[in-house]
């Protein structure tokens, strides 16, 4: 009888849940939401008019915004960041 430490050790597989691509595909659109976000920001997006503004609260929830709109870009297809990162991310968990 073979003891535990001769036994010949079967081949390792990776174990790849069944909604990897959704875990990866909603990895990859959070990271385009995020990206869109800063490039919101930086564009002036939701920024405080001299005028007319709506004061530190305004200020304060203009990130909300911000993220809402890169949201709903994302969710018409976004700009393509999200799939190229899908690929990227898919093609490293099949190795």
């Amino acid at each position: 009888m073979l003891s535990p430490a001769t036994m010949p050790s079967a081949p390792r597989q990776t174990v790849v849940p069944p909604d990897t691509d959704a875990a990866l595909r909603e990895a990859a659109q959070s990271l385009e939401v995020a990206f869109l976000s800063q490039m919101f920001e930086a564009a002036g997006v939701g920024a405080v008019p001299d005028a007319f503004g709506g004061g530190a609260g305004e200020d304060q929830f203009a990130s909300f915004l911000r993220e809402e709109h890169a949201r709903a870009v994302v969710a018409r297809g976004g700009i393509g960041l999200a799939e190229s990162l899908f690929q990227a991310l898919r093609a490293r968990v099949d190795g």
